[in-house]
């Protein structure tokens, strides 16, 4: 009985820690136009992040995730809460503003096992890129 209140304490104590953020999809914010606002964001495991249809006509949908991450894709027009666990690089787009360059990064934690993979969807992302060129890698050099 004892063992079983204090697992539940500990894991009661862990979601109270767990932050919570917001990103916003913008058509227009402070990096230009088509921009997810921030692009990039720097969280800790646990936390939750959720997307803001705050225009419309956007979604979001994951590029580059680490090993044994859930992949993650709203609906258009619609918000997206998602809780993420593994430490890594998060790598995102909306799809219909992809060639504009509305792209986000997420770091969670310190730690970067799919740094090397991020770095090449970044690239590709921003070789496909018409406008904003450059965003994408300048949200990349924030990850250390």
């Amino acid at each position: 009985m004892k063992k079983l209140l204090l697992v539940t304490l500990i894991a009661l104590s862990a979601g109270a820690q767990a932050a919570q953020y917001e990103i916003q999809m913008l058509n227009s914010g402070a990096d230009g136009s088509m921009v997810f606002e921030p692009g990039y964001l720097k969280v800790q495991p646990g936390d939750t992040v959720t997307f803001r249809a705050t225009n419309k006509s956007h979604f979001v949908h994951s590029k580059a995730i680490p090993e044994g991450a859930q992949k993650f894709q709203s609906e258009e027009d619609q918000d997206l809460t998602i809780t993420l666990d593994k430490a890594g690089v998060y790598v995102y787009t909306c799809p219909v503003h992809r060639t504009m360059n509305m792209n986000g990064i997420i770091q969670v934690g310190d730690e970067i096992p799919n740094k090397e993979n991020a770095a090449k969807v970044v690239k590709d992302l921003e070789k496909k890129a018409s406008m904003n060129k450059g965003r994408l890698a300048k949200y990349f050099e924030n990850v250390k």
